[in-house]
């Protein structure tokens, strides 16, 4: 199975009761579907997954099985905070039709959490797992990361295909991917840092920017894939500054409303989480019409 290329990281859209509304997060897969992204990430931390329910998570999960393209890869995020929770969820998801887990770092109890832990959690999930599992470090979100001693450690698992690595440390790339067997896949999770993350060895990239800004992302892979690097750099750094503002600065919020100047069903993120403000809104409507005019109106 090859995990490369650029993935993005699904928000997920609400009708105006609030409820979950699959049907617009199909609609918005239909105009992935036309981009050059490599697959699907489903219920990762853009998708605001800590605030779904497990029946709305599931209605997600069928929506874009439904929806995407057959060869897209379809990734499902399963992390848990129990190593029985995440068997379970990663088990539904593969019955699901999904062809990897998205396995964040358990992280509510840090104080208790070594990197020994970390490897029993993941060992005991990809041996149940009937589909393999990438690692998610996210040490924004949990507060806690995985270095690189123990994600070597847990790249010798036959069934542990690969690493999200959402930190931005490119020391960690560089030593994960010089160190881990060529099977194992490194995908950052952060735009800002796609081309350095490409050039120090990671082979992809799973982006919650690409949810706005499907055809950028892929240009950034494709410039580097191609060996076009002055133009790839070039790429890089308009990434950077539309990262900052739509991501860095406004959070999900921020991107959905990105989105919604797309053409695409962004809408509000579920409270406690909110809209960005009206001037924010401007400065991120103004930079996103400039990068995408034609696609400012769809």
């Amino acid at each position: 199975m090859e995990i490369s290329g650029v993935f993005p990281a699904l928000t997920t859209p609400y009708r105006e009761d609030g409820s979950v509304a699959p049907e617009l997060f199909s609609q918005n897969i239909s105009r992935y579907n036309r981009t050059g992204v490599s697959g699907y990430v489903v219920l990762g931390s853009t998708g605001e997954s800590v605030m779904l329910s497990g029946a709305e998570g599931e209605s997600l999960l069928a929506a874009a099985k439904e929806a995407a393209l057959p060869g897209r890869l379809l990734i499902a995020g399963t992390g848990a905070e129990s190593t029985a929770s995440t068997i379970a969820r990663t088990k539904r998801a593969a019955e699901l039709g999904y062809d990897v887990a998205l396995v964040k770092t358990p992280y509510y109890y840090k104080p208790a959490y070594r990197a020994e832990t970390f490897i029993r959690h993941y060992r005991s999930v990809a041996d149940e797992s009937p589909i393999p599992v990438l690692l998610y470090s996210v040490p924004i979100f949990t507060g806690v990361a995985l270095d690189t001693p123990e994600i070597l450690a847990l790249a010798e698992h036959p069934n542990i295909a690969g690493i999200k690595d959402s930190s931005g440390v490119i020391q960690r790339v560089v030593e994960v991917a010089s160190q881990a067997g060529p099977s194992f896949r490194v995908l950052t999770g952060g735009a800002a840092v796609l081309y350095p993350a490409l050039a120090a060895g990671a082979q992809g990239a799973i982006l919650a920017l690409a949810s706005a800004l499907p055809e950028r992302c892929v240009a950034v892979y494709q410039s580097w894939k191609s060996g076009r690097h002055a133009e790839a750099l070039a790429q890089q750094r308009q990434l950077a500054q539309a990262s900052k503002i739509i991501l860095t600065e406004a959070g999900i919020g921020g991107l959905k409303y990105a989105m919604d100047v797309r053409g695409y069903h962004g809408g509000l993120p579920r409270l406690p989480l909110a809209a960005p403000s009206e001037a924010k809104k401007q400065q991120i409507h103004k930079l996103v019409t400039e990068f995408e005019p034609a696609a400012a109106t769809a």
